[in-house]
Formats: structure tokens, C-alpha cells, sequence
């Protein structure tokens, strides 16, 4: 199997077989990020995927990359991540990457987990009681 179908097989279990850049500048971008990042990196022994959404998650939000981090979050729940997982890396990363850095985190995961329709579990245990 090439690379290109390795990086496929990635995107179709993580994100349901698309890159979030659309658009024609955007074409030879994406072929290099299915084929290089997830047909060789992501594919590459050593880590499941489900870790290297984890890992993932956690960079992008120390660094600030929340348009990226919001894509990630998606895919992380496709793989089975809990919203209380996800909340949970946010709060670790404020504390080794700053603060701002799990707000904006956990403001980017609360978007997602909404759009989504799911909830935390924090949240359906409050609205129970």
C-alpha cells in the first residue's frame, strides 16, 4: 500500500476521509499533508492513532492553533475520546503551557462538543441533581 492510501485510511477513520482545507489553493497542500503526515507519520508504528489524536490535541492547543485544534477535537472524538478526556488535556496544558493556552483550549472543545450534540459529563450529572 502507498503512502497516499495509508494517509486515506487515517482520514477516514479520524476525520471521515477529508482535510479541513477546501479550496483550490489548497489541493497540492493536502495531497502532500494525506501522503507525508498522515501516510507516514501517523501511520507509523509504535503509537495507535487514537494516542496520536491525543498528542495532537494537546500540542496544538499549547500552541495557540485553535482553528487546527478544532479539527483535531473532531477527529479525537471520532476515535473514541470522551468531551471529559478532551477537557481534561486542556486543563493539564494550562498548566505547562499557560493558562490562556487551556482557555482558549477548553473555549474551542466546548464549540465542538456542542455542535456535535454531545455533552460533558460533569454537565448532564449537574442538570440531573
Amino acid at each position: 500500500m502507498n503512502r497516499a492510501d495509508k494517509g486515506q485510511e487515517v482520514l477516514d477513520e479520524a476525520f471521515g476521509g477529508k482535510l479541513g482545507n477546501a479550496g483550490p489553493a489548497f489541493d497540492e497542500f493536502n495531497e502532500l499533508t494525506k501522503g507525508y503526515l498522515f501516510g507516514e507519520v501517523w501511520s507509523r508504528p509504535g503509537l495507535a492513532l487514537k494516542d496520536r489524536s491525543l498528542v495532537t490535541v494537546a500540542v496544538l492547543c499549547a500552541g495557540g492553533k485553535e482553528r487546527q485544534l478544532a479539527g483535531h477535537l473532531k477527529g479525537a472524538l471520532n476515535l473514541g475520546h470522551s468531551p471529559d478526556e478532551l477537557k481534561e488535556v486542556m486543563i493539564h496544558v494550562a498548566h505547562y503551557a499557560g493558562w490562556p493556552c487551556g482557555m482558549n483550549g477548553l473555549r474551542v472543545l466546548q464549540d465542538v462538543v456542542e455542535s456535535q450534540g454531545l455533552s460533558f459529563a460533569a454537565a448532564e450529572e449537574d442538570q440531573g441533581a
